[in-house]
This record gives structure tokens, C-alpha cells and sequence, in this order.
């Protein structure tokens, strides 16, 4: 329980938050005290922009004003787009974020270097939202959930011979995360709300990357709701079928390693 963190001593503390149409979850983290996380979620008002469930949150959470050692913010979200590193330059992100995606009022493009990876992931996020959270915290870093979903599936790909398929499934969207032994082969977003489109998704992909039905593995988290017949249908197709543990807010865990 969040309520249960003294803090007092915040200043030692990583404060995390994911902003989603479908909400915001926050995280504080401890590395002090045997690395405990706590979480908390918190609905948003639809008919209020980013800006003011943000402001409106803020003041009614007074744990939110405190200093933290650092402050991440994610980008819940299909707005993302990946680039080489070798073919990246500062000076053409909006060009090349914007080659993929419609231009929108009032947003920024933003980047996260994933060296690991060899990858820049490109990302929007909101103006007016970004200058309220750098008034709050000014040491502010931000990130795609992407680039947190890929360094930490980078490091699970490792594991065996087969090749891996992650999947995080939101409310109306699928994300997938495909790598060869750490190799990342494939990142993009799907929209889709019914399972069967879910289905047909995750087996269209892993039809067109060659993925073997028997040996290689599909690793499912996010909202899974319909996880019973998600899985049953599944395993028709693919043996190696599973929901990672937590199922939820691993993206959350995950950017706390990326110290």
C-alpha cells in the first residue's frame, strides 16, 4: 500500500508515472529498502484533456509534491516510431516521426537512445502536459512505455534458443515486441478491441516473421481480461503460450533498471 511509505524520505525514492488514455498509474520505488515498489492507479476524466486530469491529479494527491530522487515519466501509447541508431539525427526526428504518424496541435516529438538495442524509439507526448511536469519536477525524464517494454524484453529474449514473441495487450490496442536471441526483429501497435482481432494479429505476425509453432514462444501481459479464451485460442496454434508475471505493470518495474 502506498500509504504505508515514509515520505519523509521521498528524496531517496524513483517516482514513476505512465500516462494512458486508460488512466494513470504511478510507481515509487525504494532502492533502499530491499528495492520495494509500491502502486497506485488512478482514473482520468475523459471529458478533461491530459493537461487538466494531470493538474487536477496533482492537486489532489499530495504525495505528487514531494522531491524524489528522480522522476520518470511514460508515454502509454501506438505514437511511437523506431529508428536505427546509425541512421538517427536529432535534427530529423519530427521528419521522421512524422513520415509515420499525422500531425497533431500542440505536441512534441521526443526520443529515447536504446544503445543496447541499436535503436532510437520517436514519441509524442503533449506540450502543455510536458512544460506542467517540468514545472513540478525539473529534473523530469521521459519516456515511450516502448522504450521500457524493449530494453526489458531485450533482456528476457536471452534466455534458451527459441526466438520470442512479447505482447502487451491495452484496452483497444496490442503492442508487440518480436526478437531472435536479443536481436529485436519487430516493434509496432495494432489497434484492436475484440479478442478475435487480437488473435488475428498476434498469428498474422507470427505467420510473416516465421516463427515456429512448436519451439518458439509467445509472452502475453497488460490487460487480459479475456485471458481464458485468449490463451485456449491461442494454444490451438502455438504451443509455447504464456501471461508474465506480474501480468501488469511490468513497464512500470522495468524503467526503474534503466538507472
Amino acid at each position: 500500500m502506498i500509504e504505508t511509505i515514509d515520505f519523509s524520505k521521498s528524496e531517496q525514492y524513483t517516482l514513476s508515472i505512465r500516462l494512458s488514455a486508460d488512466g494513470f498509474s504511478f510507481s515509487v520505488f525504494n532502492p533502499l529498502n530491499e528495492g520495494e515498489l509500491f502502486f497506485f492507479d488512478r482514473k482520468v476524466e475523459e471529458s478533461l484533456s491530459l493537461t487538466a486530469n494531470l493538474k487536477q491529479t496533482f492537486r489532489e494527491v499530495e504525495w505528487l509534491k514531494h522531491p524524489y530522487r528522480r522522476v520518470n515519466i511514460l508515454m502509454a501509447g501506438k505514437r511511437f516510431t523506431l529508428v536505427p541508431l546509425e541512421f538517427f539525427e536529432d535534427e530529423q526526428t519530427e521528419m521522421l516521426f512524422y513520415h509515420n504518424h499525422p500531425k497533431r496541435e500542440n505536441e512534441v516529438i521526443q526520443y529515447n537512445i536504446l544503445r543496447k538495442n541499436n535503436t532510437v524509439v520517436l514519441f509524442s507526448m503533449d506540450k502543455s502536459a510536458r512544460s506542467f511536469l517540468c514545472e513540478q519536477y525539473p529534473d523530469v525524464r521521459f519516456y515511450s512505455q516502448a522504450s521500457s517494454f524493449i530494453e526489458h524484453f531485450s533482456s528476457k529474449s536471452r534466455l534458451g534458443n527459441s526466438r520470442k514473441m512479447y505482447v502487451h495487450l491495452r484496452k483497444d490496442a496490442a503492442e508487440l515486441y518480436c526478437y531472435d536471441r536479443n536481436h529485436l526483429l519487430l516493434a509496432n501497435s495494432f489497434e484492436c478491441k475484440q479478442t478475435a482481432d487480437r488473435i488475428y494479429y498476434l498469428l498474422y505476425i507470427w505467420k510473416q516473421l516465421g516463427f515456429e509453432q512448436e519451439r518458439d514462444e509467445l509472452h502475453l501481459t497488460g490487460e487480459l481480461s479475456d485471458k481464458e479464451t485468449l490463451l485456449s485460442k491461442l494454444r490451438k496454434f502455438i504451443r509455447q503460450v504464456f501471461v508474465m508475471n506480474p501480468a501488469t505493470n511490468l513497464d512500470l518495474q522495468a524503467i526503474t533498471l534503466c538507472e
